[in-house]
């Protein structure tokens, strides 16, 4: 079970969203938000070690899914589990995900209980 979960999206609505998703996943789940790349990558830092898990959204401003990927994966501690969020499920957008090997998964939003029970096993990968 994911006990240290960051969401990195720009809406407020699908951050409220996964917020309540996580908390009936996980009661005792410690949630962290970021609104963009920038913002998750500042978290990280701040963070004393990798959450279980990353949701990272693709489209958002300052700094998008796929330029957090490329800063990302040229840090040290990664989180276990990191997994793309998008509204429409494009395949380019899917296979542009597949070349990052930081990426474990592909899901349409919004978080919800059955994406995180279904996401489980990744974290003994």
């Amino acid at each position: 079970m994911f006990q240290h979960i960051l969401v990195v999206d720009d809406q407020p609505a699908d951050q409220m969203l996964a917020r309540y998703a996580i908390r009936r996943y996980n009661a005792d789940a410690v949630i962290y938000e970021a609104m963009d790349g920038v913002e998750a990558l500042e978290v990280l830092k701040s963070l004393p070690a990798p959450p279980d898990i990353i949701f990272l959204d693709i489209n958002m401003p300052r700094m998008n899914g796929f330029e957090f990927l490329e800063t990302y994966q040229a840090l040290e501690a990664h989180a276990p589990v990191l997994v793309m969020l998008t509204s429409s499920s494009q395949d380019a957008d899917r296979e542009r995900c597949a070349a990052f090997s930081t990426v474990a998964g592909y899901e349409t939003k919004p978080i919800d209980v059955e994406m995180l029970t279904r996401l489980e096993p990744l974290l003994e990968s």
